[in-house]
């Protein structure tokens, strides 16, 4: 996987600076960067390998769309990754461009993720695929890339059938992954930030009020990690029209090991901060943040410095009662 997510990486970085997504979110969106991107190959990635894709499954693409997020990039990649397998499935021609996808009924006006920037719209409806053109209008406010569409059931193009709802879950891994992205990069410029400002001849990381807040910050961007990849490992590797996120599963003690991995984020973030604060510290400790889940088993070992401990996490069950005071 890392001969993907890697050169993916450095080449969204560079495509989506800061410029170009408020550019993008200005409404004057750059085509060279998506040239590119489709240049690239990487819209293919969940395409079959009979039809000229990679063939990852969900549970291998969910790292690149968390790159998409991390980028916080404007233009729908996830979305047209998703409708070019399914068009590929169906044994048609993905159209050039970007693809919103959509569950909507025809005739009926509806908001679309990124419509704002596409001129086809791969939509379901009763359980069947349609690819139409479509023309949207952004009405939203600044930066807003949702846009009102409408499609017409006899100029679309039908695609095949697809499981009633598959679209939607397919769509709901993609906007999990995209907000963990997302929590990352915050998580990661908020530590570092508080490891920069200088207050009172110190850091402010350094306030135990705000290593509190810290590592709360990083519970929540771990907890929205885990559920775009447990969303990703549901769907099974089936044909791509046929690709639903399902419940997690696996043993109670793979479970539990989740549960323990979002309680030690507390001890991650203490330990990155103070990593940051000391003399000498490199910035780069700080990236332990962005890393909570692929770290070895060991760090799921160190003492969490927090009022509740791993043990709590790992069997509720066994809370001990609250001590009285005398």
């Amino acid at each position: 996987m890392t001969d993907f997510l890697d050169p993916f990486e450095r080449m969204i970085a560079a495509l989506f600076t800061p410029a170009a997504v408020r550019a993008a979110e200005r409404g004057a969106a750059d085509d060279t960067a998506w040239t590119e991107l489709a240049a690239s190959g990487f819209l293919d990635a969940l395409v079959l390998e009979d039809a000229g894709g990679a063939g990852l499954s969900f549970a291998d693409i969910v790292p690149l769309w968390l790159v998409l997020g991390r980028h916080a990039v404007p233009c729908p990649v996830g979305e047209t990754m998703i409708a070019r397998a399914l068009l590929a499935q169906a044994g048609r021609a993905a159209p050039d461009g970007p693809i919103a996808i959509a569950v909507q009924a025809p005739g009926a006006a509806g908001r679309v993720i990124g419509a704002a920037l596409v001129r086809h719209l791969l939509v379901e409806w009763e359980g069947n695929l349609y690819l139409a053109a479509v023309q949207g209008q952004a009405d939203g406010g600044a930066g807003e890339l949702a846009a009102s569409v409408r499609w017409d059931s006899e100029a679309a193009a039908p695609v095949g059938p697809i499981v009633p709802g598959g679209l939607r879950r397919a769509a709901a891994v993609l906007r999990a992954a995209l907000i963990a992205g997302a929590a990352d990069r915050l998580t990661t410029m908020t530590a570092g930030y508080a490891n920069e400002r200088i207050q009172f001849g110190k850091p402010i990381g350094k306030q135990q009020a705000l290593q509190q807040q810290l590592a709360v910050m990083a519970e929540d961007m771990v907890a929205a990690r885990i559920a775009a990849h447990i969303g990703g490992a549901g769907a099974r590797r089936q044909p791509p029209n046929r690709l639903r996120a399902a419940p997690p599963r696996g043993s109670r003690r793979s479970r539990m090991r989740f549960m323990v991995r979002s309680a030690s984020a507390r001890n991650m973030i203490f330990s990155s901060i103070r990593a940051g604060c000391r003399p000498g510290g490199s910035p780069t400790d700080r990236k332990a943040i962005g890393t909570v889940c692929s770290a070895p088993n060991g760090w799921r070992r160190r003492r969490v410095r927090s009022i509740s401990s791993a043990r709590h996490w790992h069997r509720p069950d066994r809370l001990a009662p609250p001590r009285q005071g005398r």
